[in-house]
């Protein structure tokens, strides 16, 4: 299984830790795009996309995925120039992510429109099926009812631009990635689950027309792991800070939805239950964390 990083932050620390992700030949740096932090809105919250850009000239191998973008943020005509703009800069290492959105405190603070999730899912297949058709040469167009793409060939051509799309794998998010994704990043951890999933979705890409492979199945999960007890105590601790649950609530949770974490090899053990069910590519999602803190959450992951 492929490991790979998420996190936010400063730019020194993104910088930082994207490039240490680099240099230890992880498989792909990413960011979450929100205008706010759960954990205080004093956090600072950078505008994803321009960070990607940047790291994009400061990185040379490393895959760059934004996990995601909330559809209601931008209109599929800029999420296309964005994402043919950072495929250049990267020399093709980019991964444009899509969602439907989910953080209502974000919307209300800044006035971003944030319509039912039956709107927003009819925005996502819309905006997917647009994404699908500009990077695709020939005149395809799309006509929606949200979005319209005239039948032209848009330039420039992407290098290596795919498409990433996030959910929880209930139906009609499983159909529109089927359809449109090149990777379905799922937000569940459950081996069982997950591998239901995975076949459901293997089954429905050969009723669709495509390679039942034609899809990179990922997951993502709080980065809370280390070889020593000490040292997970201190990221759990600190994880209760942000977050504001205590220490042993959180342990539940990640329990419960059996995402790996922990001391010793349990990390390891649970990672490895996953990749048995099929998920190719595992984002550990840090918070706070330091490059040189980077060395002990990975080597819990890794063994």
């Amino acid at each position: 299984m492929e490991l790979a990083i998420q996190s936010r932050g400063s730019w020194e620390l993104v910088r930082d830790t994207a490039l240490w992700v680099d240099s230890h030949g992880l498989a792909a740096f990413a960011m979450p795009d929100h205008y706010v932090n759960r954990g205080g809105r004093s956090v600072p919250a950078h505008d994803q996309p321009t960070h990607l850009a940047a790291l994009a000239a400061v990185t040379s191998t490393v895959e760059l995925v934004s996990l995601m973008n909330p559809v209601t943020f931008r209109h599929p005509a800029v999420l296309y120039k964005i994402g043919v703009t950072i495929d250049e800069i990267s020399g093709g290492r980019f991964r444009l992510g899509l969602g439907a959105g989910w953080m209502d405190d974000e919307f209300q603070a800044y006035g971003i429109p944030y319509p039912p999730l039956k709107e927003r899912m009819d925005l996502l297949e819309e905006a997917m099926a647009y994404l699908r058709a500009a990077i695709t040469p020939g005149a395809v167009g799309f006509e929606g009812r949200h979005y319209r793409l005239e039948e032209f060939d848009p330039h420039p051509h992407p290098i290596d631009l795919r498409l990433v799309m996030g959910g929880e794998a209930g139906p009609r998010s499983l159909s529109i990635a089927l359809r449109y994704a090149d990777e379905y990043n799922l937000t569940l951890t459950d081996p069982d689950i997950f591998r239901r999933a995975r076949e459901q979705g293997r089954e429905g890409l050969v009723e669709a027309g495509r390679s039942p492979d034609a899809i990179r199945w990922t997951a993502l999960g709080p980065g809370v792991a280390a070889v020593k007890e000490s040292d997970y105590r201190r990221f759990l601790e600190r994880m209760s800070q942000i977050t504001g649950q205590t220490t042993e609530r959180i342990e539940q949770v990640y329990r419960e939805k059996k995402i790996p974490h922990g001391p010793g090899s349990q990390a390891r053990d649970m990672l490895a239950e996953l990749e048995a069910a099929g998920c190719e590519r595992y984002y550990i999602q840090i918070f706070g964390l330091t490059p040189s803190e980077l060395d002990l959450l990975v080597e819990a992951y890794q063994g």
